[in-house]
């Protein structure tokens, strides 16, 4: 049985990291595994996760070194065929690791799988994607223009999970860093994660460069986790935001993309709108969760006169 690293990265979410690991110890049975957290510079109780996993090895950095940078610490070091990386905020399901191995062993030429991820509240969430165009960049999954239409043909040709039959394997671009599976093979061949992608779009990098070398992505619906979105960046999302689109630009700078190449002040100009809307967008779901929370605990107050 072959064994498997576990890399998880960490940043103030310690309770999800708690909850995580007690699943994968449920899934992973007698399969030998490494599990490696990178915690970056959490002030949340981390040290709790020592006392609880002593099997695992906990490496805890002076300040936060961002995604990439924190997980290469671990792939970089030597160990298992096979790397899963996973975002403290999942919960893995029965099978997850078995079935992606066998998969991955009968097809040498696979390099990233990625299975099913659901969201909380059991939805599909669509983590296979294209890669993107400006278009899609505009049409992202959370953009305003797919929350007002959401139903769009631009978002539905991005969004690869919502084709799959549920059960067949199926190439993609790229699929989600909240759970890959990684060949060890295909990482010392295209390298690691690109440090230049302080958070976001790193995993996207990632399979265009494995593609570009010929290994095979894969979107493995036979296999499952559960996801909370925003379980680390839910902490600073204003920081957060800024980062997505600045990791959006440097994508497709990096990659030669012809919008940027020959429009990149529409690009750029694209793209700081959509960031100014996501700023607005989140004041304003922050101002009404905090009137609701203020009326909630008047409720309270009221409650106990």
């Amino acid at each position: 049985m072959n064994s498997i690293d576990i890399i998880i990265v960490n940043y103030e979410s310690t309770e999800s990291l708690i909850r995580l690991l007690g699943s994968v110890h449920e899934v992973l049975g007698g399969r030998p595994a490494t599990i490696r957290i990178q915690d970056n510079h959490s002030r949340d109780g981390v040290e709790r996760v020592a006392h609880l996993f002593p099997q695992v090895i906990l490496t805890t950095n002076q300040r936060n070194l961002g995604f990439a940078r924190a997980a290469n610490q671990a792939i970089r070091q030597p160990g298992a065929p096979y790397l899963f990386l996973l975002n403290p905020d999942v919960i893995v399901e029965t099978g997850l690791f078995d079935s992606i191995v066998e998969f991955m062993d009968k097809n040498p030429d696979v390099g990233i799988v990625g299975p099913r991820i659901l969201n909380s509240d059991g939805s599909l969430q669509g983590s296979a994607r294209a890669f993107p165009s400006l278009l899609t960049s505009v049409f992202g999954r959370s953009s305003l223009l797919t929350r007002i239409w959401p139903d769009n043909r631009i978002s539905r040709m991005s969004n690869l999970s919502a084709a799959s039959d549920g059960k067949t394997p199926m190439r993609v671009d790229w699929i989600s860093g909240a759970c890959m599976a990684v060949r060890r093979e295909a990482v010392d061949e295209v390298g690691c994660l690109d440090e230049r992608f302080f958070l976001y779009w790193e995993d996207v990098d990632w399979c265009k460069r494995m593609r570009q070398m010929g290994w095979q992505v894969v979107y493995f619906p036979q296999a499952t986790v559960m996801h909370q979105v925003g379980g680390s960046s839910g902490k600073r999302p204003m920081r957060c935001i800024l980062d997505f689109h600045k990791s959006c630009y440097r994508f497709l700078s990096k990659h030669g993309h012809p919008s940027v190449r020959f429009a990149g002040p529409l690009v750029i100009a694209l793209l700081a709108m959509r960031l100014v809307v996501s700023f607005l967008i989140n004041r304003v779901g922050a101002c009404s969760t905090g009137r609701a929370s203020r009326r909630g605990t008047e409720g309270i107050k009221a409650s106990r006169v």
